[in-house]
């Protein structure tokens, strides 16, 4: 059975700590991260800040990063995929060594947290002893199986999670629709095309793990 760990830590424990330091305000999602090998990670990744002018800048003299690339700009958000060479040891095992799946990811300047299902118990066990042994210093804050998490096993951020189930009692998806995204987007306090990105990332995740995912198991 599925076990799912959500945990944090210091962002000192990661990468982007100096960009993070001078940019308290900044906030950053992962969509997905990559492991290509033991040194490095590429994480898909949205942001929110106040100077993505000076993010950027501070992004190019973080020794932990590498090969920034701006993806899209919605006025509120930019998504980047880049290269993290940092303290990120542990997490490059979770991905390679212990089967884990990284499917959300919040950091700021406060730390960073993460979600991380592992296919059983024992994979867990050594992740966690793994952590112990390299000093990692983190907290644990809750720990579950998949059947207790029905959302969190679709991949889907709370943020995610509230924006759909809002949208899908306000009569979004229904026919004909009840209410519109410039509705939604101004009770939620934000930009019709930024509620658009995310309705759009919340779905594609939804849809790969629910059908794409699902499909291409029971083909095997």
């Amino acid at each position: 059975m599925a076990t799912i760990v959500e945990f944090s830590f210091p962002t000192a424990e990661f990468a982007l700590e100096e960009t993070l330091d001078t940019h308290p305000e900044a906030h950053i999602e992962i969509e997905r991260v990559v492991a290509d090998n033991s040194d490095h990670i590429t994480p898909y990744m949205w942001v929110r800040t106040d100077d993505f002018d000076a993010f950027e800048a501070a992004l190019e003299d973080d020794p932990t990063v590498e090969d920034v690339v701006m993806f899209s700009d919605t006025g509120e958000e930019r998504s980047y995929q880049m290269t993290w060479t940092g303290p990120i040891d542990f997490i490059v095992q979770v991905l390679t060594e212990y089967s884990g799946t990284i499917t959300h990811a919040d950091g700021s300047a406060d730390g960073w947290d993460l979600r991380v299902v592992f296919p059983d118990r024992k994979a867990l066990s050594w992740a966690y002893e793994a952590a112990q042994q390299s000093d990692l210093q983190f907290e644990i804050k809750t720990l579950y199986g998949s059947e207790d998490a029905r959302g969190v096993q679709y991949g889907l951020t709370e943020a995610q999670r509230n924006m759909l189930t809002g949208a899908f009692e306000a009569g979004y998806f229904a026919v004909p629709r009840e209410t519109s995204l410039s509705d939604l987007a101004e009770q939620q306090d934000i930009s019709h095309q930024a509620l658009s990105e995310r309705l759009r990332r919340a779905t594609g995740t939804l849809v790969e793990s629910t059908l794409i995912t699902h499909s291409d198991e029971s083909d095997e």
